[in-house]
């Protein structure tokens, strides 16, 4: 039995036309499944819970969503036994990208049925679980400012999740101010001045495809620091577009840094967000949780660990 968490409201409306279509294929497959709804993501981890609790014979859990809903549920699936499946309907789809998971929901759904697990890591910050990265100053304000615009569902309704966050950049570059961070990861503490933003990675990439931590993966067992400091808004306009290759971080204004744990405090308030939710504007610390999550994921070798039973398409 898969049990699916949908968020219809995901992508502007993507999560219901999605679910739709993943429905029609499972029918037509005769899969047993149960559908779970969820539009708050305050409530999703309590209703997984519940649906958890009520049979013991679950094979996967399949969030039909974006980023969002993915770390709604981390608490209840962690370290679960359950293999966490995406078939990707939000905005940025970072998780999918991240676990190389099809945007479409036909070969998204056949990935999963596949069955072949990654170990994958959690990053625990301010009591919270998170999958993609914690992210702190500039890139925190620019996801606050996209969450709370009309510009991002306009965006979603035709398609183009990116194009909010590149509006979202040009937007906050105007108004926002860097400062001086401290950021200690192992215990080796570094200062940076005029700093713009630092980001904490389990993954490559978020934002819907900015590859701000390239050399990240999943199940590595460490986490990847991204620091942007010392550079005038003009400069940090022209470093964006190497962001989208990964090719930033062989600038001087950019250090990066990877360890086990990491703790970030910035001289004034910032915003923190993980997997694109808000953390809040307290100093933050960061910890990696190795293996703490089982992800159904194309990535995984012939020879990776599989979900409990012969095969998920089984039934």
């Amino acid at each position: 039995m898969y049990l699916f968490i949908i968020n219809s409201r995901s992508g502007g409306g993507a999560g219901k036309r999605t679910w739709h279509a993943v429905e029609t294929l499972l029918q037509a497959r005769a899969l047993p499944y149960e559908a779970l709804f969820t539009q708050s993501a305050e409530g999703a981890e309590s209703q997984v819970r519940r649906a958890l609790n009520r049979r013991e014979d679950w094979r996967a859990v399949l969030v039909i969503g974006g980023d969002g809903t993915i770390h709604s549920v981390l608490g209840a699936l962690r370290r679960s036994g359950l293999p966490l499946g995406v078939i990707p309907a939000g905005s940025g789809n970072d998780t999918a990208r991240g676990f190389g998971i099809p945007l479409a929901p036909e070969a998204a759904l056949d990935a999963a049925l596949q069955g072949r697990c990654l170990e994958a890591d959690l990053l625990s910050a301010s009591g919270r679980l998170t999958l993609t990265a914690v992210a702190s100053g500039f890139d925190a304000q620019v996801a606050v400012n996209v969450n709370g615009s009309r510009y991002k569902r306009l965006c979603n309704a035709i398609g183009a999740g990116r194009l909010a966050y590149i509006i979202g950049i040009l937007h906050t570059l105007m108004t926002y101010k860097p400062c001086r961070v401290s950021v200690t990861c192992d215990g080796k503490e570094q200062t940076f001045e005029r700093a713009w933003l630092v980001s904490v990675c389990s993954l490559p990439s978020y934002g819907g495809g900015l590859l701000i931590c390239p050399q990240a993966e999943p199940a590595d067992g460490v986490l990847d620091v991204c620091v942007v400091h010392g550079i005038s808004r003009w400069q940090l306009l022209r470093l964006f577009p190497t962001v989208v290759k990964g090719r930033h971080t062989r600038l001087p204004y950019v250090t990066m840094l990877r360890g086990h744990s990491a703790a970030v405090r910035f001289a004034e308030p910032r915003h923190a967000i993980g997997d694109g939710e808000a953390l809040g504007t307290a100093p933050l610390a960061v910890a990696c949780e190795p293996g703490a999550l089982r992800v159904l994921s194309p990535l995984a070798a012939a020879g990776a660990q599989e979900a409990p039973g012969p095969s998920l398409a089984g039934g």
